[in-house]
């Protein structure tokens, strides 16, 4: 039996309170859209680039201040492309803190990613709310993957078929038309 729609609510309440709680609780801050993910990294506000320790490849991530241990360091989830990724030391209105802002593109543009690295809470990314207007921003080809796949879950949440399924069933009720009185199975049968 599944949860009433208040018990749903309360347990999905609890759940992003839990979520909050763990990411808050990271020593950086990281934000993802379906292509790209961005990252920074509080750091005191005397340091220079040359003091940093940042390394990122296609599968590992790592950053720091150098001789110390690093505050990230670890396999990513998924893979980027490394030489479309960049990291810069930037000044906070704070004199006394610098971040070190990471932009990491994803290899894989459709999918969310449940945490920056494989070892801290993950995010449930069935929640992860897509901005719309960026939608305008894919080339056409991805742009109609993405409106398909938007499509086809409000039609799951909804009870109702996906576009896969209408199209069987068109296909179906056209076969049907065409043949009235025969069902497919007396056809295979022959």
């Amino acid at each position: 039996m599944s949860p009433s729609p208040e018990d749903q609510a309360a347990k999905d309440a609890q759940a992003r309170a839990k979520e909050a709680e763990e990411q808050a609780k990271l020593p950086y801050k990281w934000t993802q859209t379906i292509g790209d993910l961005d990252i920074t990294v509080p750091v005191p506000g005397n340091l220079k680039g040359r003091d940093l320790d940042v390394v990122i490849t296609k599968t590992k991530i790592k950053a720091g201040v150098k001789g110390q241990t690093p505050v990230i360091d670890g396999p990513l989830p998924h893979a980027i492309h490394p030489d479309e990724s960049t990291w810069t030391l930037e000044s906070t209105p704070n004199s006394a803190q610098k971040e070190i802002c990471i932009h990491l593109d994803k290899a894989n543009k459709m999918e969310w990613w449940p945490h920056v690295e494989t070892s801290a809470p993950k995010i449930d990314t069935s929640k992860v709310q897509p901005e719309n207007s960026k939608l305008s921003d894919l080339d056409g080809e991805t742009r109609g993957m993405v409106e398909k796949m938007m499509y086809d879950q409000r039609q799951k949440e909804q009870g109702l078929p996906t576009s896969d399924e209408e199209k069987k069933m068109d296909m179906l009720k056209k076969f049907q038309s065409q043949h009235p009185g025969e069902s497919l199975w007396q056809r295979r049968g022959g």
